[in-house]
């Protein structure tokens, strides 16, 4: 028997042969699978070798104890077929089937858990990847991006701290749109970042480009998904992802009201009232002018902010949640914000995944809700594990309504000139 390393696969020529009982270390695995090296068991059958399981996982240290070395027949202690040599588990070598009913266990676990995906591995598409393994809520999360080693890099990288983060997801990177075979949500961060004194719809040119091509590989590879948006500009771009998807409404998503919600809540916590998270308000209509928090509704403590603030003083606050992405590119001076919109996109699949029924706000094709034209626009809905559950009718008062509705026809004309 022999320990089959990583030296050895980088050695081969496109194939590895190995002895029925050689043990192939889980790194050579892994570089097997990079440099696409077949292994091969001398004496094994193709079919038969390409229906064996993956090598075993290796254990912690610890976690279980090595089975006792048997007598040999002709005396003295040996280390028998399928018992675990001292130095190989020193090493992390593969764990023996009989040691691994437990693992076992773990495994189908693993597989039973949906997979997810992050397209594009910026800044907000790495912080997305990250917070969606943290949860363990998935199987795999793959990171895609256009730029060679960038996204493995990333991915390696975030897998390095599972053991400190104590998730269990993981984190793959990939340059190419097959990488989504099998994934059941799509997080679309790709795209160009605004700069100093751009707006949202500056972006519409270069980012529509991008996202139809995107599209059409998500459409490809993994038509049953569910596809959560953040490019910029945050409608134009939900339309036309779901345009090019040819995906049902219910399964484009742009992530928007989630972020500019949070947004408020944290400025509001900053005149003393309360703190984030006792901070109830929710943020409808558009990513950017439009954006329409009904005051009625927000509350801090259960009690009504207009009681707790002055009128004057929440108008500004609202103007100024409405700016934040602006304010932030401007601190910046390069790049745009990225860990609220990350925590705000990953929270999103989370929520799906979990099937709760939270009340979040999201870009979504109205349909005639509100009374609003037929449009993507910021609404408050309930998710599910197919996307979209339900929107939520709230009591808006007159002013609110009317602001949704002017939001609705400035969505509507934009994407109407995008084409």
């Amino acid at each position: 028997m022999s320990v089959i390393s990583v030296s050895d696969v980088e050695k081969a020529n496109g194939v590895l042969v190995i002895a029925a009982r050689d043990v192939l270390t889980p790194l050579a695995a892994d570089r097997a699978k990079e440099l696409n090296v077949r292994i091969e068991r001398a004496g094994v059958a193709k079919e038969a070798a390409a229906q064996a399981p993956l090598p075993l996982r290796p254990i912690v240290q610890g976690s279980v104890k090595p089975t006792p070395a048997t007598k040999s027949p002709v005396g003295g202690n040996s280390i028998q077929p399928g018992a675990l040599s001292g130095a190989l588990y020193r090493r992390g070598a593969p764990v023996p089937t009989k040691m691994r009913v437990r693992d076992n266990l773990e495994d189908a676990a693993q597989e039973n858990r949906p997979r997810a995906a992050v397209i594009g591995a910026g800044h907000v598409g790495a912080m997305t990847a990250l917070r969606l393994a943290e949860t363990s809520l998935f199987s795999r999360v793959v990171l895609v991006d256009i730029i060679p080693g960038l996204a493995a890099g990333l991915a390696l990288d975030m897998w390095h701290s599972a053991g400190l983060r104590g998730f269990t997801t993981r984190i793959e990177g990939s340059t190419e749109l097959s990488a989504l075979e099998g994934v059941s949500y799509v997080v679309m961060t790709a795209g160009r970042p605004r700069q100093p004194g751009m707006s949202r719809t500056d972006l519409t040119g270069v980012n529509a480009e991008i996202v139809g091509g995107v599209a059409d590989g998500i459409r490809r590879h993994a038509p049953n998904s569910v596809v959560v948006v953040v490019t910029n500009p945050l409608e134009e771009m939900t339309h036309l992802m779901a345009k090019r998807t040819g995906f049902p409404s219910n399964r484009v998503i742009g992530m928007a009201g989630v972020l500019d919600s949070a947004r408020f809540c944290s400025l509001i916590a900053l005149e003393r009232v309360a703190k984030p998270q006792d901070v109830n308000a929710i943020a409808l209509g558009s990513h950017g002018a439009e954006m329409v928090i009904p005051l009625s509704l927000a509350t801090a403590n259960g009690r009504p902010l207009e009681e707790l603030i002055a009128k004057d003083r929440l108008a500004a606050i609202v103007e100024r949640a409405r700016d934040s992405g602006a304010e932030v590119v401007k601190l910046l001076q390069k790049g745009s914000a990225y860990f609220s919109p990350a925590e705000s996109a990953a929270s999103m699949v989370a929520a799906m995944v979990r099937g709760g029924s939270s009340l979040i706000a999201a870009c979504v094709q109205s349909g005639g809700a509100y009374g609003v034209a037929d449009t993507r626009i910021g609404l408050p809905v309930r998710l599910d594990a197919n996307g979209v559950k339900e929107i939520v009718k709230l009591p808006l008062r007159p002013d609110e309504q009317a602001a949704l509705a002017e939001a609705a026809r400035s969505i509507a004309k934009r994407i109407s000139e995008l084409g």
